[in-house]
C-alpha cells in the first residue's frame, strides 16, 4: 500500500452544506486524506457525495465547518489551490466540432506547466483518436478525454467523480491501472464511484455517506469486517441439511446450503472435516469473506427502513 507520509492534503471538519428551502445535503461530516493516499467517497444517489466534492473542488462554499486542500481554503484561496489540483467532473462540456487533439491543446493553453497534448492522450489511450471530432467519440472515449484534461497540469491532488462510467471492462481496468500509477507516484486521489468493486480494488481508505452523514469509514477490510462471510455448497441427494454439525447454522433451499459466519476459516475447516469423515462430496463449494457491496447494500437497506419510519 502507498505510504501516506507528509501530512494531510485534504482536511474536512464538521462540513455542512444546506440548500435553499432548508435541505441539508451534508450534515457535519469530518475526514482527512493523507498525501499519496487514494480515498473513496461512496453513497447512494442523494447521500451528499457531490455536494461534498463541490466544496473540496472550490466550486461552492461550505455553510458550516472548515475545509482545507493543500493547506488552503479551496473556495476563498482558489488561486493558490487550483493550479495544483486536477478535476474530472461527471460530465465535461467539450466543443463538439473540435478534434480530440485540438481540445487538449486548447485546455493546455490555460494550464500552468501542462503536459504535452500527446503525452496526456497517450496516458488515457486516445492517441489513435486524436484527429477525431469530439462529437464522434463514444461515451467511454469522452470519459477518457475528461481524464486526460484532469491530468494535464500534473496535479498533486486529483478529484475523480465517477471516472469509469460508460467504459467497457477493458477500459475500466486500464483506468484503474493508471490511477494506481498516479497514486504510486505521489498523487493524492479522492474518488467517487458507483462501482463498489472499483472502490474495493483501488481505495486505501473510504467513507460511506448516507443522508448527509458518514455512516462507515476505514479501509475496505475494516468496513467489510462488520458483515458476515458466507459458505455455499450443494449437498448430494442422500444427505439433508439436518445432518450438518449443529454448530454450523445453515439456511437451506433444497440441496443448496448457505452458512453465514464471521469465522469463515474456522467454519469451513469444520465443514470439510465433517464431509471427509462422513464421506460426503460437497458440490459447487464456495467460501468467501463479505464484500464491500454487501456492506454497502446493508447500509442502504437500513437507510430505507429509517426513511420509511419517518
Amino acid at each position: 500500500m502507498t505510504q501516506t507520509t507528509g501530512g494531510q492534503v485534504i482536511d474536512v471538519e464538521e462540513l455542512r452544506r444546506t440548500y435553499v428551502g432548508g435541505y441539508t445535503a451534508v450534515d457535519g461530516i469530518s475526514f482527512s486524506v493523507a498525501r499519496g493516499e487514494l480515498f473513496a467517497l461512496l453513497g447512494t444517489n442523494g447521500a451528499g457525495k457531490t455536494s461534498t466534492v463541490e466544496v473540496l473542488e472550490g466550486l461552492a462554499r461550505p455553510d458550516g465547518g472548515t475545509v482545507r486542500v493543500l493547506g488552503h481554503d479551496p473556495y476563498r484561496e482558489r488561486t493558490a489551490v487550483r493550479p495544483r489540483v486536477g478535476v474530472m467532473l461527471q460530465e465535461g462540456g467539450f466543443p463538439s466540432d473540435l478534434t480530440v487533439a485540438e481540445t487538449v491543446r486548447m485546455c493546455a493553453g490555460c494550464t500552468s506547466g501542462a503536459r504535452p497534448a500527446g503525452e496526456a492522450l497517450d496516458l488515457v489511450g486516445l492517441t489513435k483518436r486524436s484527429e477525431v471530432r469530439v462529437k464522434q467519440l463514444s461515451g467511454g472515449e469522452r470519459r477518457r478525454l475528461d481524464l486526460a484534461l484532469a491530468l494535464l497540469g500534473r496535479p498533486e491532488v486529483l478529484f475523480l467523480d465517477e471516472p469509469t462510467t460508460g467504459l467497457d471492462a477493458e477500459g475500466r481496468r486500464d483506468t484503474w491501472e493508471l490511477v494506481r500509477e498516479l497514486r504510486n507516484e505521489g498523487t493524492t486521489v479522492l474518488l467517487t464511484t458507483h462501482y463498489l468493486e472499483e472502490a474495493e480494488s483501488l481505495a486505501d481508505r473510504l467513507a460511506i455517506m448516507d443522508q448527509g452523514r458518514i455512516v462507515a469509514s476505514g479501509t475496505p477490510a475494516d468496513v467489510t469486517a462488520s458483515r458476515p462471510g458466507r459458505i455455499r455448497f450443494v449437498l448430494p441427494g442422500h444427505v439433508t441439511a439436518g445432518q450438518l454439525p449443529l454448530s454450523l447454522r445453515a439456511a437451506a433451499d433444497g440441496r443448496r446450503i448457505e452458512i453465514r459466519t464471521r469465522q469463515v476459516q474456522r467454519d469451513l475447516g469444520q465443514l470439510l472435516r465433517w464431509a471427509e469423515e462422513s464421506g460426503v462430496e460437497l458440490e459447487a463449494l464456495d467460501a468467501r469473506s463479505a464484500t464491500l457491496e454487501e456492506a454497502f447494500l446493508d447500509i442502504a437497506a437500513r437507510s430505507g427502513e429509517t426513511v420509511g419510519a419517518r
